[in-house]
């Protein structure tokens, strides 16, 4: 494929701004057709971003001959089917994180993209923004020294700013989203770690339910044991009061620290009881440099940015933080 004309199903508000304007500022790039169930809705989406055709059926958006490539941006629970009816239909697929509601079914995708041969790539769009590339080099070049562990801490007040504004809060049933709002910010930063320090040799986690109106467990801590050796780890809390809001990570090296927030735009680096900060602009298409990176790979002319292997190890971690026990 020289030209790369994309689909999207699921149309709602995470495609408003944050990627669905991207795929016509990529170069070899066109959005030409979007679906949503709500007929209106789609009509609706189609007319205000310029987009050719809209339906109100997914299959018929996936057996359109003038598109080549899907973009999945459905809750969780949709992923699966669509990824695999596309991935058969011969066309590749981009699809939301988290890559699926469990790792059973990530797996059934990733099977599914081998069985086909047809190329899957899932949107842990992070890796691919300036300031997570920046804190990538900073490792590799050990300004921090050798790495020693990483702290993680996300407390959030139930009425988060960090999520994006739907008309149903589906991010809180767990069997839409697969387990609340852990299972939709924790992907992003789990997979950076992933993306930093490699291959896990173990990990584990304990949950719990603080508010007792809620379906899904609001406080994990989750720990990753790196076969590089580095130890990760994390705290959640999406019950927190609004003056313990936090969002931190912290990277401890023999020779300094790295400090970032996983939803911020700054870089703290300590060492010798210095300070530098690093401070990068807002992007106005947060996957707009993941996409890039898509249509490279789509047009076999770059690597896959995020394969469905690397996101199916995020998902097993997100089962093993929050497995029952």
């Amino acid at each position: 494929m020289n030209e790369i004309k994309w689909g999207i199903i699921g149309c709602g508000d995470v495609t408003e701004v944050k990627s669905g304007p991207a795929f016509n500022k990529v170069p070899h790039s066109q959005l030409v057709a979007v679906m949503r169930r709500d007929a209106h809705k789609a009509a609706d989406y189609a007319k205000r971003h310029h987009v050719p055709k809209w339906y109100s059926r997914a299959t018929d958006l996936i057996h359109d001959p003038e598109v080549n490539a899907i973009y999945i941006a459905t809750p969780p629970l949709q992923h699966e089917a669509y990824t695999i009816t596309a991935l058969a239909a011969g066309k590749p697929v981009y699809v939301e994180k988290p890559m699926a509601i469990d790792s059973a079914s990530a797996k059934r995708m990733t099977e599914a993209s081998n069985q086909y041969g047809v190329k899957l790539t899932i949107a842990h769009y992070r890796r691919a923004q300036p300031l997570f590339l920046k804190i990538k080099s900073l490792l590799e070049e050990k300004i921090i020294g050798d790495v020693l562990f990483v702290d993680l801490k996300m407390l959030q007040p139930k009425a988060s700013n960090i999520i994006a504004n739907t008309a149903e809060n589906w991010r809180l049933n767990p069997a839409i989203s697969g387990g609340g709002l852990f299972h939709d910010l924790a992907p992003h930063q789990l997979d950076l770690m992933l993306y930093y320090f490699g291959q896990v040799q173990h990990f584990n986690g304990l949950s719990s339910k603080l508010d007792p109106l809620q379906a899904v467990d609001d406080l994990v801590t989750g720990h990753i044991l790196f076969k590089n050796g580095t130890i990760f780890n994390g705290l959640w809390c999406f019950s927190a009061s609004a003056d313990q809001q936090t969002d931190s990570c912290q990277i401890f090296g023999s020779k300094g620290k790295i400090s970032f927030s996983v939803f911020g735009h700054h870089i703290k680096i300590s060492q010798n009881n210095q300070e530098e900060i690093l401070t990068f602009n807002p992007l106005e298409h947060v996957q707009q440099p993941m996409i890039e990176k898509v249509v490279s790979y789509f047009r076999n002319a770059g690597n896959n940015p995020c394969s469905a292997e690397e996101a199916l190890q995020s998902m097993k971690l997100l089962d093993g933080f929050t497995k029952p026990y």
